[in-house]
């Protein structure tokens, strides 16, 4: 006698709702992936987008942190033209002794950072080197696992915001209703950021999770300025395109004259503008993953560092809802534990 078939609504098709709705489609669940507007439009937009395994060694997620680059890897074979960058990272401060190294990072010195970044004025005396790092156009991926969703048979509804989660007599989860009219699934997977936590109080599930401002800015720049990604206490830095960098900072003036003062050649460099994201910030810092007990069929993936976890946290949860596989790297990350 075979099982009922695994049918999954995804609300969100941001780079985590994309993830899951790509894994779960290509381990065979019927898939509707829902979202109020176009894939990553939201806060995956304004992400600074830069990936790393290293130097990951506490915490929940640590487990999966520390794989992030390789299931980026995978999938990037999976869906090839992916649009990552391999680049490396490099990160120091102004002063201090150097840190400890994590896991795929090493402590270089300045005439080897002057390798990596040959347009700095004064090299650090250290830093840490992270060769396996990278970043990815994040909604770019997106946009790709959400064609990989489709490939493998999912309904993508866009334009559609959701206005409740909808459940039979039994109090079992049922679907949602939209705006366009009601998504029947036997799960409902929240992957809607920070709109999480209203879904979930609709349903008297307490998602403990906020807002959390991320600023981006966007320079043009000359081609090759910055060749990987650069963490100073100033600034996130990249290259994008041969004339646009981004940087990821508290204050686009101090970012914008750190930038200037770091790098020779950077006298041309233009701040074009500054996006105020809103991340979804769980208030312990972990993500919120797993089954809701109270209401039977929800399912919750929020959490901070989405870009970064996506892949391994889509193919994760894909083996939960599909296979009914409990991922033991998925077990600090439950609701239960507030």
């Amino acid at each position: 006698m075979s099982s009922a078939p695994v049918h999954v609504v995804v609300v969100g098709a941001g780079i985590v709702g994309a993830s899951v709705a790509y894994h779960a489609a290509r381990a065979g669940a019927a898939v509707t992936l829902v979202d109020a507007g176009r894939p990553g439009a939201g806060v995956t937009a304004d992400s600074f987008a830069w990936i790393g395994a290293s130097g990951v060694i506490t915490g929940p997620a640590a487990g999966i942190r520390a794989t992030a680059t390789e299931e980026y890897r995978r999938v990037e074979a999976e869906l090839p033209g992916l649009p990552v960058t391999w680049s490396g990272s490099l990160s120091w401060r102004a002063a201090g002794s150097a840190p400890e190294v994590g896991p795929g990072q090493e402590i270089v010195d300045a005439a080897t950072v002057m390798t990596f970044e040959p347009n700095l004025r004064q090299p650090p005396e250290w830093a840490v080197w992270a060769p396996g790092d990278g970043a990815v156009d994040a909604v770019g991926v997106t946009e790709r696992l959400v064609a990989g969703a489709r490939d493998h048979g999912a309904r993508v509804c866009l334009d559609a915001a959701v206005a409740a989660v909808r459940r039979d007599a039994a109090g079992r989860v049922a679907g949602v209703e939209t705006a366009v009219g009601p998504l029947a699934g036997t799960t409902v997977v929240l992957a809607a950021g920070v709109a999480t936590a209203a879904l979930g109080a609709s349903l008297g599930v307490r998602v403990p999770v906020e807002p959390s401002p991320c600023p981006l800015l966007r320079f043009r720049a000359p081609a090759g300025l910055v060749r990987t990604v650069v963490n100073t206490q100033d600034f996130d830095l990249r290259q994008v395109a041969a004339d646009r960098m981004i940087a990821a900072a508290d204050s686009p003036e101090q970012a914008f004259a750190a930038v200037r003062s770091t790098f020779r050649g950077a006298g041309d460099v233009e701040l074009l503008g500054t996006r105020l994201g809103v991340r979804p910030m769980p208030v312990d810092g972990e993500p919120i993953v797993g089954p809701v007990a109270d209401v039977p069929g929800l399912y919750l993936a929020v959490m901070h560092s989405a870009v970064t976890l996506a892949p391994a946290v889509g193919r994760l949860i894909a083996g939960e809802l599909v296979d009914g596989i409990v991922e033991p790297a998925l077990s600090g990350c439950r609701l239960d534990r507030f």
